[in-house]
């Protein structure tokens, strides 16, 4: 058990917040998912036989949009796909890959790259914030939200 002596004018100490951030795309887009389902419905149900298989490509949207995402917690990223799952702890992780399109990819220990959904370079500092120093930020702005106290409780 650790120590620290505490002026009693300091306020007391606060643990350190669970950080958790996720990257999806908004929900808000099966809106307009249910509109084209919607608009659909005339040409699906006509009198031509099989046309309502128009309808596998809203639904595969919808599939879409509620799979794909990436969570970052301070053990690492999860990468969620349409048709699967993946860990990955910050010590598998060599660095981050930007694309021209502000797309961000995660390079593992074996150069081997792998996209993250729904994350962009304006995500960075929100990485870098949550990794707890794992990733460097390039625009320095975490350095003004983590304060010293905040790491040595870490």
């Amino acid at each position: 058990m650790h120590h620290f002596g505490v002026s009693e004018t300091a306020d007391p100490p606060q643990p350190v917040k669970r950080r958790k951030a996720t990257f999806r795309v908004p929900l808000i887009a099966l809106l307009a998912v249910f509109g084209l389902m919607v608009c659909l419905a005339p040409t699906a149900f006509a009198d031509v036989p099989g046309l309502w298989a128009l309808y596998v490509i809203p639904l595969g949207m919808i599939v879409y949009i509620v799979r794909m995402k990436t969570v970052a917690t301070p053990q690492g990223l999860t990468v969620r796909t349409v048709f699967g799952r993946r860990e990955l702890p910050w010590e598998a992780l060599k660095g981050l890959s930007i694309s021209k399109k502000a797309k961000v990819s995660a390079v593992l220990t074996d150069d081997s790259t792998i996209p993250l959904p729904s994350v962009r370079t304006r995500h960075l500092p929100v990485l870098a914030l949550v990794s707890n120093g794992r990733l460097k930020d390039p625009a320095g702005i975490v350095e003004e939200v983590v304060t010293p106290a905040e790491q040595e409780q870490e």
